[in-house]
């Protein structure tokens, strides 16, 4: 339906322009739920439903007021009320059948009828522009329409837009049936961790040309305003990484299923498409030198870390000892393990120097927010997993 407004200026005066805003009757999945708990009350408590008597002694005493109370304290106690409107009608209304009937629907004839999850649909718009009229609004009701399959004409054009925005590629991403709404996709920032060029790996070096602006290990970070706390790199030792080229010429390494995404938003020359240039394991990565942007540290190195899954980010992940307590607790962890060092080739001097950087001060923790939550829980190893959780939870 049609709201008529009036446009007025900013300084209240009205331009005497009226205009109309549609606004739909929505058909809501909420009525076939409810029409399924009628269904459900019937079979379960006959009709009409006899519900048992200790839930209507509960309901009861609920709404109970002592006689103590005056009128004041009951309006007192109604307006500042915490509950939410969900949590108070669940209070008040055990089943869908008693809620039907506080809505003014007594005859238990007609609440039969909401069995039927169309009878809604014919039955709530009429009260609907009944009310609104009673409230005083001018409305056009030339161009009122509800959704869902009950009204052909919309249902056609979402069909249109779950079939052709599909094919060029532009589906709607911001809805899922578990979580509503506002459902997007997870984005981060892409940290380009070049690798210094004298230790390019052999499997590489075919295709670097005079086009070629770097090679890369790509990090996928939520917190790119850490970045100046750089202090190494991790990457699974088992898990199978691949090297493309982008379309800006940049050789990227990171998982598959991170390649293939970003082919989807526009980093390869082909919609959707990648060329593999070269595979590595992890472990083939470890000790590789890096220029990581922004870090303290010239220089930094690729290490384990074990808790990496394929299946999240790009599968490398940057290092931030200072305000991530599983960077500091890994870090912390090689360095006290030389057997760790020595099983991957990784050298006392690409760990043992590198210290959690000072970059941003957190209350109660101070500028070292990680390793000071890590020490308060007494977390000492990576495998911690329910410690460590709670602590960047906490953080």
């Amino acid at each position: 339906f049609l709201i008529s407004v009036k446009v007025i200026k900013s300084s209240g005066e009205s331009l005497g322009t009226d205009v109309t805003t549609p606004v739909p009757l929505s058909s809501l999945i909420v009525f076939v739920v409810a029409a399924d708990k009628l269904k459900y009350e019937i079979e379960e408590f006959g009709f009409p439903p006899q519900f048992p008597m200790d839930v209507k002694k509960d309901v009861e005493k609920e709404k109970v007021v002592t006689p103590s109370e005056d009128e004041s304290s009951k309006i007192d106690t109604k307006s500042y009320s915490k509950k939410s409107k969900a949590t108070a009608k669940s209070d008040d209304e055990k089943y869908q059948w008693e809620i039907m009937r506080n809505l003014g629907i007594e005859n238990d004839d007609e609440i039969r009828q909401f069995i039927d999850p169309q009878y809604w649909f014919s039955y709530f718009p009429n009260h609907i522009k009944r009310n609104l009229e009673m409230m005083g609004l001018k409305i056009d009701w030339r161009r009122s329409f509800i959704t869902t399959d009950a009204n052909p004409f919309y249902d056609s054009f979402i069909r249109w837009q779950f079939h052709h925005l599909k094919q060029n590629n532009r589906p709607c991403m911001d809805h899922d049936r578990s979580s509503g709404k506002g459902v997007l996709p997870q984005e981060y920032t892409l940290i380009k961790l070049r690798i210094d060029d004298n230790h390019i790996p052999t499997k590489l070096k075919p295709y670097v040309t005079s086009s070629t602006t770097g090679i890369y290990l790509a990090a996928a970070t939520l917190r790119p305003e850490t970045m100046y706390g750089q202090t190494n790199c991790w990457v699974h030792p088992n898990i199978r990484y691949i090297a493309f080229e982008t379309r800006l010429h940049d050789i990227l390494i990171c998982t598959q299923r991170a390649a293939l995404n970003m082919a989807y938003q526009e980093f390869t020359n082909i919609h959707g498409q990648y060329t593999i240039l070269a595979e590595f394991l992890g472990s083939e990565l470890f000790g590789l030198p890096l220029h990581a942007p922004l870090s303290q540290y010239q220089t930094v190195y690729v290490l384990p870390m074990m808790t990496i899954k394929e299946d999240n980010g790009t599968g490398v992940v940057t290092s931030v000892p200072s305000d991530s307590p599983d960077d500091f607790i890994t870090l912390t962890d090689i360095k006290n393990k030389s057997n760790l060092c020595e099983e991957y080739g990784i050298k006392e001097s690409m760990v043992l120097p590198y210290v959690p950087v000072p970059i941003i001060e957190l209350q109660p923790y101070g500028r070292l927010s990680a390793p000071t939550i890590s020490d308060q829980m007494n977390i000492y190893s990576q495998n911690d997993h329910d410690k460590l959780l709670e602590a960047k939870q906490q953080i």
